[in-house]
């Protein structure tokens, strides 16, 4: 009997998590949280310094403290006359279309929690919850720096402007469930056309209600409890999912890596996806008529560098701020930068050919040195030019009118012409 009664005590619900670390979900998720903490912590601390960001803080804080009494106390700043309201509805609406949902799931579940789904459905729904409440936080803080704006400047009451905090603060959550919802089950295009509804719609919403009813709070209230229903249906909606498990740890993992991903994005290069065939000269047909090997090579740097996004995008960059540049430029400084530019822009292009011809796989072919400057003249020269046309453009149309239209094409080519020779003949000729 003694050897019954230990056997059954074994068998127990309290023996049988005696095994594991941790005896209960919510003390497993409370262990996940604060090493999410940590991580995110550490993360931070490796691009900042806190002595440093200190001397940042404090008086940022205190500059930006005084600026806020202000707009409580002072005069209200004159934009307010001139944006309308919806303007900061929408910079809300923004605001409630970023983020995302982080479950403090991690792979090693799927196996060691696999009989313990009461375990996983715990993490999940406090996962939600403390996603749900950041996301409060964070509604809440922009809310307080706007809400100067809201009572002085745009004249809600402040019965009003605390109902419209409590729909952006539903309407937020709403759209982080939606949104997830859909992102852990679908993949591809599919989950676009399915994403692309279920967050704008109610975010669309959000904007009209609270722009109809602005100085409506019962209206308002009203609105928010739906918004809040909706958020009841999606939690339970979603912890009743099945077979989401993989696609909850990806999505998981891509949120509690967003802090990582800012803090890298100018350090590292986005990884490129694998394409069979480019999407620009997908044929790969010549460009240039002649059949030369030095129009050959010619024709290949040119397709290295467009077929390349981040080289495309730096020169598609450079000559949309070079012509921004030009057309706000004085008069009597627009044919100087635009000589200034075009300098800087044909000085990037000569460096580009000296990597692309000086490139190991490059070197195998049989180019001589004469052959090799011969190209990149040329292909300087076919890259320069749409260039200074568009510049040449932007500064004889507003400075010469009609005749501006006439002039503007010929200068351009003389001087993107004139510049890719000095180039050519001061740093390709040499290397």
């Amino acid at each position: 009997m003694r050897g019954r009664k230990h056997t059954a005590a074994d068998s127990s619900p309290r023996s049988a998590g005696s095994g594991y670390a941790f005896p209960t979900g919510p003390r497993l998720f409370k262990r996940r949280l604060f090493s999410h903490w940590r991580e995110q912590s550490a993360i931070i601390r490796t691009a900042a310094d806190w002595t440093v960001l200190l001397y940042i803080v404090i008086p940022g804080g205190l500059l930006g403290g005084r600026f806020y009494y202000g707009f409580w106390s002072g005069a209200v700043p004159a934009w307010t006359t001139v944006l309308p309201f919806i303007t900061l509805l929408l910079l809300l609406a923004v605001l409630l279309l970023t983020g995302g949902m982080v479950l403090l799931l991690q792979e090693g579940d799927l196996l060691f929690l696999r009989q313990r789904q009461n375990w996983i459905r715990s993490i999940l729904l406090r996962g939600m919850l403390y996603s749900l409440s950041v996301t409060a936080l964070k509604i809440a803080a922009v809310y307080a720096v706007l809400l100067p704006f809201i009572i002085r400047g745009y004249g809600l009451s402040p019965a009003a402007a605390g109902a419209l905090l409590l729909l952006t603060v539903t309407a937020g959550w709403s759209i982080k469930l939606l949104g997830h919802i859909v992102r852990v089950q679908r993949q591809g295009f599919r989950r676009w056309l399915r994403l692309l509804p279920a967050v704008t719609v109610p975010a669309g919403l959000y904007v009209w209600l609270a722009l109809l009813w602005q100085n409506s709070p019962l209206l308002l209230l009203a609105a928010a409890a739906v918004y809040a229903a909706v958020t009841v249906w999606a939690l339970r909606y979603r912890l009743r999912l099945q077979g989401t498990f993989l696609s909850d740890v990806r999505e998981d993992y891509k949120q509690r890596m967003r802090i990582a991903g800012l803090l890298l994005r100018g350090v590292l290069d986005k990884p490129r996806p694998t394409r069979y065939k480019p999407w620009i000269f997908r044929r790969s047909q010549p460009l240039l008529s002649s059949r030369q090997p030095e129009s050959r090579f010619t024709a290949a740097g040119i397709k290295a560098l467009v077929r390349n996004p981040a080289h495309l995008k730096l020169y598609l960059s450079f000559t949309g701020v070079s012509m921004s540049a030009l057309l706000i430029a004085p008069a009597f400084l627009k044919w100087i930068l635009f000589i200034v530019l075009a300098l800087l822009m044909c000085y990037w292009l000569s460096s580009f050919w000296l990597l692309f011809a000086g490139d190991d796989y490059i070197g195998i072919l049989p180019f001589t040195k004469a052959q090799k400057a011969a190209a990149g003249s040329k292909a300087m020269l076919i890259l320069a030019v749409p260039y200074t046309v568009l510049c040449s453009a932007v500064v004889c149309i507003p400075l010469y009118g009609w005749w501006g239209l006439l002039l503007f094409a010929p200068l351009g080519f003389g001087i993107g012409t004139f510049i890719a020779r000095i180039y050519s003949t001061i740093r390709l000729t040499e290397h």
